[in-house]
C-alpha cells in the first residue's frame, strides 16, 4: 500500500437537492466553481468573519464531500444541521473514503490553496502519510482549530485571500459583511504566521517541537523571524 493517507482528516458527506445553494449562503467560497477536478479551499465563519472551522469541499457527482479535520467532523456537521433547517440534504460521515496525499506526482490534483503544496485526492484508505505538517508549515500555510483556533481569528488574517479561500464576487455568507469590508479597507492588521521555535513563544497558537516550528498570530509590523514565502511576501509588499 502507499503510504498517502492523510489519518488526521475526515470527509462529511452532504447529499440532496439544493446542496451547492446550501453551502452557498454558508461558506467563504464561491460553490459554483467546484468541479470534479476543481476542489475548493473555503471556512465556515462566525457573523463577526472568524474562523470556526476551514476545509476542502470535492464535488462527487451530485454530492458534496468535505474534507475536514478528523478531531472536528462532528461538530462541524453538527454546525450545519443547526443551519440544515428543513432542507432535504443529509449530512454524514463518509469512512468509505479517504483523503491522500503526495508531495509530487501526476496523482489528484494541485492543492487549491498552494500549488507547491503537493498532489490531493480521495480515495480508498491506505497507510499513513508521513512528511504533510512540515512540508506545509515550510511553506507557511496554516490550518485547522489548533492553528486557526475557533472563533479567534479572522479569515483574512489566516491568509485566506492569498490561498484562494474566499469569494469576493459572490453573494453573502456568515460572517461576509465583516471580510469583505476588511478586504475593501485593505486593512488586515495582523496574521497567522509560521515560526522557527524551539520553544512556545507568548503568542504561539500552538508549537511543534519535534519539528521546531510554530504557529503565531503576530502584527504584519512585528513579522520579524517569521516564515515569509513568496506568496506572503506579495501580499505584505
Amino acid at each position: 500500500m502507499a503510504s498517502t493517507t492523510l489519518a488526521d482528516r475526515a470527509l462529511l458527506r452532504l447529499s440532496g437537492e439544493g446542496v451547492l445553494e446550501f453551502l452557498q449562503g454558508l461558506v467563504t467560497n464561491d460553490t459554483s466553481l467546484l468541479a470534479a477536478e476543481r476542489p475548493l479551499w473555503a471556512g465556515l465563519l462566525t457573523a463577526q468573519g472568524k474562523a470556526l472551522f476551514d476545509f476542502i469541499l470535492w464535488a462527487d457527482g451530485g454530492d458534496v464531500l468535505i474534507d475536514c479535520e478528523a478531531e472536528q467532523a462532528d461538530a462541524l456537521a453538527k454546525r450545519l444541521k443547526m443551519y440544515r433547517l428543513r432542507r432535504p440534504i443529509q449530512i454524514e460521515r463518509d469512512e468509505s473514503l479517504c483523503v491522500h496525499w503526495s508531495k509530487d506526482g501526476s496523482e489528484g490534483v494541485p492543492d487549491p490553496r498552494l500549488p507547491e503544496l503537493g498532489r490531493r485526492w480521495l480515495g480508498p484508505c491506505e497507510d499513513a502519510a508521513e512528511g504533510w505538517p512540515e512540508h506545509r508549515l515550510s511553506l507557511g500555510v496554516t490550518e485547522g482549530v489548533p492553528e486557526l483556533g475557533s472563533d479567534k481569528t479572522l479569515w483574512l488574517e489566516a491568509n485566506a485571500a492569498e490561498l484562494n479561500g474566499v469569494s469576493f464576487a459572490k453573494g453573502c455568507y456568515v460572517g461576509q459583511e465583516n471580510t469583505a469590508r476588511m478586504n475593501y479597507r485593505q486593512k488586515v492588521n495582523r496574521r497567522l504566521v509560521v515560526v522557527p521555535a524551539t520553544e512556545p513563544g507568548p503568542r504561539a497558537r500552538i508549537h511543534y517541537p519535534e519539528l521546531g516550528l510554530a504557529v503565531e498570530h503576530r502584527r504584519i509590523d512585528d513579522l520579524g523571524g517569521a516564515l515569509t514565502p513568496d506568496w506572503l511576501t506579495a501580499a505584505l509588499s
